[in-house]
């Protein structure tokens, strides 16, 4: 088998039906369907349906919609508002202000989200008016806002660990466990960037919020209180063993629908809204996930994964060479698809590669969320580039030059996970 033959086969398909604007789980399918028809004899058509049914028929999938409901839910009430009164008072004193509300609030959010595009949103529709009401750094609000807001793709509930780990058959509940401590160490990083940047910045000369006393902080805590309820809730019951990742999602339905009821926000429209929006979601990522199913079918039949992987062997790199050769080419991917698509596209070549170097799956799952992390903010597929140029009017390149700092800090990130593996792993081996 020619494997140069191969790769550039399927390399041309799949960029000529991405670039006609065909959608990613069906050009996935194309992909798979020519490479089906020139390197094996079995029938397309049958293979088809059985990869796609077999692949979506996972009681572990069920959960993926679930915590998508609960974002959407949550995303149609007053959090963000009484999220930014609960942290405020607490993050006025520290160096750089009101801007860490960006980040600790896109931290709380991620935690019930899961998805980085409904972070953002929901923090940046209240945090942005109200930081540029106090004279903030415009480059700094918006840079921030656009780094911390990819945190929804490492804090559990993470729809792209489940993804992950449905593709590469891995916990879902232990890669949950994975992304807690370096997501709250990128956070630290994110507030320590903020805290250097308000000492040495000129032009950070913000409007000085009113002093308040300890009691007052407290009072206005209570705002905050059903949302840490609600994550206590959610990832307390997995941790402790008394539900299932999917369980668990079902608990957070609930328990947003109570946050929303509790709010006043819940009525018939933001309801459907809610069930609509988590519907079409999901739907786009059932259909990549079924394509990618059917693209590995595909591509175990070309043997083209395995030899691969063989190659790259054969060049005898060590894993720190692989990791670096990987985190290159997902930088590069990222340019042009979004995290979740990334992942599915290329596990079925990756994931032989990884396993041969002896490289744990779960730490590599949060390797895999912190590069794809930067592919929210990188021109010119970027997402949440084009979220914040909807929320603030300015041009892309503006914006894309304001995330430049958080991409750089996720890029040492990447280092500080290899350097220190047991942040991903510790807690992990440690579930009950």
């Amino acid at each position: 088998m020619d494997y140069v033959l191969s790769i550039s086969i399927f390399l041309f398909v799949l960029f000529f039906l991405l670039g006609s604007g065909v959608w990613v789980g069906l050009a996935l399918m194309g992909v798979a369907w020519v490479g089906m028809e020139l390197f094996t004899t079995r029938p397309v058509g049958d293979a088809m349906i059985t990869k796609i049914w077999s692949s979506s028929a996972s009681w572990t999938l069920t959960a993926l919609p679930l915590f998508i409901w609960m974002g959407e839910v949550l995303y149609r009430t007053r959090l963000s508002e009484d999220m930014f009164k609960g942290l405020s008072p607490w993050m006025a004193r520290l160096p750089g202000g009101l801007v860490h509300t960006n980040i600790v609030g896109c931290t709380v959010f991620a935690a019930v989200s899961g998805s980085s595009a409904a972070t953002l949103t929901t923090v940046g529709k209240m945090s942005i008016p109200e930081l540029n009401k106090r004279k903030y750094p415009q480059r700094m609000v918006i840079g921030t806002l656009a780094g911390a807001a990819t945190l929804g793709l490492m804090i559990p509930p993470s729809l792209t660990l489940i993804v992950y780990g449905v593709t590469v058959n891995e916990s879902i509940t232990k890669l949950f466990f994975a992304g807690i401590l370096p997501g709250l160490v990128l956070a630290g990083m994110f507030m320590a960037y903020v805290a250097i940047q308000s000492w040495v910045s000129r032009d950070w000369n913000p409007t000085p919020e009113p002093r308040m006393s300890f009691v007052e902080k407290l009072h206005n805590s209570r705002f905050l209180i059903p949302v840490l309820l609600l994550i206590a809730v959610v990832i307390g019951s997995m941790y402790f063993g008394w539900a299932t990742p999917t369980e668990a999602a079902a608990f957070g339905v609930i328990g947003a629908l109570l946050l929303a009821a509790g709010q006043g926000s819940l009525n018939w429209h933001t309801f459907t809204q809610s069930l609509m929006g988590a519907t079409r979601t999901s739907a786009m990522i059932a259909l990549i996930l079924g394509g990618a199913a059917f693209l590995s079918l595909s591509m175990g039949f070309t043997g083209l994964p395995r030899g691969l992987a063989d190659l790259i062997a054969q060049m005898g790199l060590t894993r720190f060479e692989l990791l670096m050769v990987l985190l290159i080419f997902y930088i590069v991917l990222g340019c042009f698809l979004d995290g979740i698509s990334s992942v599915v596209l290329t596990m079925a070549v990756v994931e032989p590669m990884i396993r041969q170097a002896g490289i744990d799956l779960i730490w590599f799952g949060i390797f895999i969320v912190v590069v794809v992390e930067m592919a929210q903010i990188t021109p010119p597929i970027g997402f949440n580039l084009f979220v914040l140029q909807g929320m603030t009017n300015h041009e892309m390149g503006y914006i894309a030059r304001a995330a430049i700092p958080m991409f750089l800090i996720m890029v040492v990130m990447v280092f500080v996970l290899i350097g220190f593996p047991e942040l991903a792993t510790w807690l992990p081996d440690n579930l009950r």
